[in-house]
């Protein structure tokens, strides 16, 4: 996974915007780029829903013509079909591997255009994630048809798509430490820390960060209940966390890092169970359905398929790693 200072997040995604927009374009959105998932232009978003009254979109109105994303093409002098085929010319993606685009592109299964893929019901403006890192996204999870948890933030909010509303669960812009005394949780927790990856499964959250922070917080307990650092290496950025239940029924969570390490803790007597190590950072970590095997992928060619309890690669394999 790339490194770089997120203090420069806010220009990064400059050096792959479209080179040119329609100047309609951008006298309306004031530069940004439409269709992208970063939530840090709140003064855009303010000024847009309360003087041009941008407001949400439900499934009658889309079938009715209305844009799903509340976009008024009819004032802009360039089409939704147009600007979509303009930035498929001129977007720049970024690539470890060079050529790797080409190469997933005649590997993945072509959709049809016109399919039926889901059925849309809603579009909400109010509820954004805020992406700090170009590349790692995992920021939104849904535990639900209709629980979504996301960043914004410094804050992990809930939201309920019944009920339309949404509430902060934990917040990590000041002070954060465990309330409980665990012996393998770092007691004095942290501040200010940036999530750099989310993950929400049942009860449990655990969120990383990009100097190796781990904060675990159970939704129907209050406080945080477990806080460990992975890593004091320069390079500790966590990429990606996953939580399942091991075959003993304990619930576990792995974290992949960029330090190339792999950890896994056991939530049940809340420590680290198992730490593997590899020759390149590990971008992200699935456990097969058995718990026998892992998949390991990162910044290499190579994939590799590792024995869950001893970390031995069992087999290699050839993968591409292509972030969009």
């Amino acid at each position: 996974m790339a490194q770089y200072e997120v203090e420069n997040v806010d220009y990064m995604a400059d050096d792959y915007e479209m080179a040119d927009v329609d100047d309609d374009m951008d006298e309306e959105f004031h530069g940004r780029g439409m269709g992208d998932s970063e939530s840090e232009d709140d003064e855009y978003d303010h000024h847009h829903l309360s003087h041009n009254k941008i407001t949400d979109t439900n499934a009658a109105q889309a079938r009715r013509g209305k844009d799903i994303q509340g976009i008024p093409w009819e004032r802009l002098s360039i089409t939704r079909e147009k600007y979509r085929q303009t930035r498929l010319e001129q977007y720049k993606n970024y690539e470890n591997i060079p050529q790797s685009g080409e190469g997933s592109e005649k590997l993945c299964k072509p959709t049809k255009k016109g399919g039926m893929y889901y059925e849309f019901r809603r579009n909400t403006r109010s509820v954004k994630s805020t992406i700090l890192h170009f590349q790692l996204r995992n920021l939104v999870w849904a535990t639900s048809k209709h629980d979504v948890y996301l960043m914004q933030h410094y804050s992990v909010i809930h939201w309920s798509a019944v009920s339309c509303n949404k509430s902060e669960v934990l917040n990590v812009s000041g002070h954060v430490a465990p309330s409980e005394k665990h012996p393998g949780s770092l007691l004095e927790g942290f501040s200010s820390t940036q999530v750099s990856t989310l993950a929400v499964k049942d009860k449990l959250l655990v969120a990383g960060g990009f100097q190796g922070e781990l904060i675990c917080k159970y939704l129907d307990r209050p406080g945080v209940s477990f806080c460990s650092r992975t890593t004091y290496d320069d390079n500790a950025i966590t990429n990606a966390v996953d939580i399942y239940d091991s075959p003993s029924g304990a619930v576990h969570f792995m974290a992949s890092n960029n330090d190339c390490g792999v950890r896994d803790f056991d939530m049940e007597k809340f420590q680290l169970s198992k730490h593997f190590r590899f020759p390149w950072p590990v971008n992200h970590t699935s456990l097969s359905p058995d718990g026998k095997q892992l998949v390991i992928v990162g910044d290499n060619p190579e994939g590799l398929l590792v024995d869950s309890n001893t970390g031995k690669v069992c087999f290699v394999c050839f993968c591409l790693s292509v972030y969009f």
